[in-house]
């Protein structure tokens, strides 16, 4: 069949994944991997505690979840350009204003303010974007974006601290600021369309009298946040990824106590703590194009199980080699976790008030990820030994795994659960 395409032989959508694969990377680079490098020198200059400082980047990540209901509901109704294109402004104006801060007030005001920043430009309305245009290729496309986003530690750890070691932490803010002005504000300005039809396109660059006309495969669907929110599914689904968040989250702080306490060297706990970013990139090039083949949810729930037994492996380990597995095993599911839930809460419920339905999974996502590690950290304190974390967190991993699997896709067309409250139905499931 032919497509309608952009430019020479290019379908618009592509040259969107394309721009957004960037954008991310480096919004992901300065906003979020990037704190981690001006703890030491904002300590040492301003004389502030390691727990000020950070509590600041805990706020910032529980408005941005905050933020993600708003956030949807504009995307709904008003597309991807505007939101994103002035929540990079903001970035680019709030890093340049942390290049000046002098007092601790000041501090978390621009970072409350990075919240909102994030919200507007990471994953989640760029998932909507792929979401909105891409059905068949959806998977390929966000193993695109997510595979280049996944570069953004890899690429902005080294420069930020290359760039503090010779100039300085307030010179490299200023760096890193235009940086994210210069790589994102066009982009996100000039090239973001809300949907394909604006172009005279349907999903996958198809024309939209040959898309209504075709058969084959099966129809994308559409429901409202309110008849998702009736679905026992959506419950299902925020059921196991709060809990595998939760555990990786726990894991993924805690590791290098973790090894530190086995016995392990301080270099070889934090390297292979920062190996697990870098083997996640394999994950999503496996795990989420698979789901455009089986069902998602026996994919996902794959991925749930490998993170399990990853971390059984890590506390059976007696040596380098039972880490250096653990790693590889973690590192993969890791990586194809954010992509799976995109691709499930698109296959499932549709594009239409994708950033809605989406922002209401986020919200857990975030609280699972801001009480993890606080969690974690009063159960060690009262065990004394990271063990029985460990093990904790293998049983969350574990019943993330079996609560995915009862989250069965709606046939299209097929009427909601009759009960309004949500809650009951899904404990009715």
């Amino acid at each position: 069949m032919a497509s309608v395409r952009w430019g020479r032989g290019v379908y618009y959508g592509w040259v969107l994944v394309l721009a957004l694969s960037f954008t991310e990377m480096i919004s992901w680079g300065i906003l979020y991997y990037g704190f981690s490098v001006f703890i030491t020198p904002l300590r040492r200059e301003l004389g502030w505690g390691t727990e000020q400082i950070t509590g600041a980047f805990s706020l910032a990540l529980l408005i941005s979840g905050v933020a993600a209901l708003p956030v949807g509901r504009w995307l709904d109704r008003h597309g991807p350009r505007a939101l994103m294109t002035v929540g990079s402004v903001a970035a680019a104006l709030l890093v340049l204003a942390w290049s000046r801060v002098e007092s601790l007030t000041a501090f978390y005001l621009i970072w409350a303010g990075i919240g909102l920043a994030m919200a507007a430009v990471l994953y989640e309305p760029a998932f909507a974007v792929i979401a909105t245009w891409f059905v068949r290729r959806r998977g390929r496309a966000l193993t695109v974006l997510t595979f280049v986003a996944g570069l953004a530690s890899v690429i902005f750890l080294p420069l930020a601290g290359w760039l503090v070691e010779q100039y300085g932490w307030r010179s490299a803010l200023v760096v890193l600021a235009v940086i994210l002005a210069v790589g994102t504000i066009p982009p996100h300005a000039l090239l973001l369309r809300r949907r394909p039809a604006d172009l005279g396109l349907a999903p996958d660059g198809v024309p939209p009298s040959a898309a209504a006309s075709q058969a084959a495969g099966p129809a994308e669907p559409s429901m409202t946040p309110r008849e998702a929110l009736r679905d026992p599914a959506l419950w299902w689904i925020i059921a196991a990824f709060f809990l595998t968040m939760a555990a990786n989250t726990a894991v993924t702080v805690h590791l290098i106590s973790y090894l530190i306490g086995r016995g392990y060297s301080p270099g070889f706990a934090a390297t292979a703590a920062g190996a697990i970013g870098l083997l996640a990139l394999p994950g999503r090039l496996v795990f989420t194009p698979l789901g455009d083949r089986w069902d998602r949810r026996y994919v996902t729930a794959s991925i749930f199980l490998l993170q399990t037994v990853s971390i059984v492996v890590l506390l059976q380990a007696r040596g380098t080699l039972g880490v250096v597995l653990f790693v590889l095993l973690f590192g993969a599911g890791f990586g194809a976790i954010t992509p799976a839930r995109a691709a499930l809460i698109a296959d499932y419920y549709g594009s239409t008030h994708y950033g809605t339905i989406n922002s209401i999974v986020a919200v857990f996502f975030t609280v699972a990820r801001s009480v993890a590690p606080v969690g974690a950290g009063f159960l060690y304190t009262r065990a004394g030994d990271y063990t029985p974390v460990f093990w904790a967190v293998v049983g969350l991993s574990a019943l993330a795994t079996l609560a995915i699997l009862p989250a069965r896709r709606r046939p299209v067309g097929a009427p909601a659960a009759a009960s309004s409250d949500p809650l009951r139905v899904a404990g009715d499931r």
